[in-house]
């Protein structure tokens, strides 16, 4: 059911922010990471870890769901759809994996790191102070994505409708039969 535009612009624009949000977050996590393991002392450490846990259980996690939610809305409700332009199968093939990520690795290690610190022994798990720089790799990367749109439509997707000479394979485009030369 296609969405009215007025509904569609306020999800485009929740959805961008709430986005582009979760790629800040993780920069910022990233930042009480390298805190937390460079920390000259346990209290240090402690302190960064836990608020790597507060930040991920009270803003990361809501973000992440809020942007997978918004662009499943999006893409259901417009004429993206999901499994239409491989762009947006790409994003929503990456968001997936990342949010489960961030619930079942992220959150309970970040417990683990603050657990080990408080008592004084803080022994810092190289995957869970990487995780932070590689989701900020990939969410902007899907940011770029979002952007670009590339790589046209899946075959689910079909061929483009008239008017668009020129765009995804239609006439007079390379490849295309009215874009060869004789």
């Amino acid at each position: 059911m296609p969405l009215r535009r007025p509904v569609r612009r306020a999800l485009l624009v929740l959805h961008v922010a709430v986005s582009v949000s979760w790629l800040g977050l993780t920069a910022g996590l990233c930042a009480l990471g390298v805190a937390g393991f460079t920390a000259s002392s346990a209290a240090t450490a402690a302190a960064a870890y836990r608020a790597m846990g507060i930040l991920t259980d009270l803003v990361v996690l809501p973000v992440a769901l809020l942007s997978l939610a918004g662009g499943v809305a999006l893409a259901l409700g417009t004429h993206w759809g999901l499994a239409r332009h491989r762009w947006v199968l790409t994003k929503f093939c990456l968001t997936v994996p990342a949010v489960a990520l961030t619930v079942l690795v992220l959150r309970p290690g970040l417990a683990r790191l603050a657990a080990a610190a408080a008592a004084g022994r803080p022994a810092p798990e190289p995957g869970l102070l990487v995780a932070p720089a590689v989701a900020s790799a990939l969410y902007l990367f899907l940011t770029a994505v979002s952007v670009l749109k590339p790589w046209g439509r899946t075959r689910r997707g079909g061929r483009p409708r008239g008017g668009t000479a020129g765009r995804e394979g239609g006439a007079g485009t390379v490849g295309s039969p009215a874009g060869r030369k004789a």
